[in-house]
C-alpha cells in the first residue's frame, strides 16, 4: 500500500497558466501534491528533482515538445504518462502513444473524467508495486514473471511498462481463449473506456514489436477481428 502519510505527487506540464491553475486547485482538493511546469525543459527539470507518481503532460509545449519529454522519461522511467491535449487527430495520439503515453485526454474533457483515469491510474501503478501472486508464465518462447515483474523473449530479457506488461499477462494466462477488448479495458486502465480503441490498439502494436519476430505478421499476438486478441502460442 501508498504510504498514508506521503501525498502522491503529480506533474502537470501545460504552457496555458490558466490550466495549470484550475487543474492544480482541482487535484489538490482531491488530496495530491501538485507540481508543475511552463515548457518540456522546466518540465524535464522538475521531473528528475521531484519524481512524480504520474505526469499529466500536454502534447504542444514550448522550447522541448511534449512527445519528446515522453521519449526521454520514457528512457529512464516507467512513471505513468497521461498526455492531456487539445489535438485530436489520430495521428497525434497514436505519436504520443507510441513514444510511450499510457493514456491519452483531449481538450476540452470534464474534469470529473480527467480526475477518475488519475486515480484510476494511480491505483493501478500502485497495485503493480505490492508483493503479488508468484508465479511464472511461460509459452511460444516467451516468459513472464509476475512477481519480479520480467520478460523473456527467446532467452533475452525484454524491458515492459506497466501497461504492455499487464496486456501479456492477461493475454498469455489465457492462452487459446479470445479476451475481449472490453475485458482488456476493465483490467489494465480500470475504467469505462468507450470510445477510445486507438490506446489499446497502440499499446497492442507496441508489445508486438518486443514479441514477435515479426510484428507485421504476428504469430504470438494475433488479431481476432470484431472482439479482440489472443496469445497463440
Amino acid at each position: 500500500m501508498p504510504d498514508q502519510d506521503r501525498r502522491q505527487k503529480i506533474l502537470v506540464v501545460d504552457d496555458e497558466p490558466s490550466f495549470i491553475d484550475v487543474l492544480s486547485i482541482t487535484l489538490e482538493a482531491e488530496g495530491y501534491e501538485v507540481i508543475t511546469a511552463l515548457d518540456g525543459f522546466e518540465a524535464l527539470e522538475r521531473f528528475r528533482a521531484t519524481k512524480p507518481d504520474l505526469i499529466l503532460l500536454d502534447l504542444m509545449l514550448p522550447r522541448i515538445s511534449g512527445v519528446d519529454v515522453c521519449r526521454d522519461i520514457r528512457g529512464s522511467s516507467n512513471v505513468p504518462i497521461i498526455m492531456v491535449t487539445a489535438k485530436s487527430s489520430e495521428l497525434d495520439v497514436v505519436v504520443g502513444l507510441e513514444v510511450g503515453a499510457d493514456d491519452y485526454i483531449t481538450k476540452p474533457y470534464r474534469m470529473r473524467e480527467l480526475v477518475a483515469r488519475v486515480r484510476a491510474t494511480l491505483r493501478r501503478a500502485e497495485d503493480a508495486k505490492e508483493p503479488g501472486q508468484s508465479g511464472r508464465i511461460e509459452l511460444a518462447g516467451v516468459q513472464l514473471d509476475s512477481e519480479r515483474h520480467e520478460v523473456t523473449v527467446d532467452g533475452e530479457p525484454v524491458s515492459m511498462p506497466l501497461k504492455e506488461f499487464e496486456l501479456l499477462e492477461i493475454l498469455m494466462a489465457n492462452a487459446g481463449r479470445v479476451v475481449t477488448r472490453e475485458i482488456l479495458f476493465d483490467r489494465v486502465w480500470g475504467y469505462d473506456y468507450v470510445g477510445e480503441s486507438k490506446t489499446l490498439d497502440v499499446h497492442v502494436k507496441r508489445l508486438r514489436s518486443k514479441v514477435e519476430a515479426d510484428p507485421s505478421n504476428p504469430e504470438r499476438i494475433v488479431t481476432i477481428r470484431g472482439l479482440g486478441y489472443k496469445f497463440a502460442g
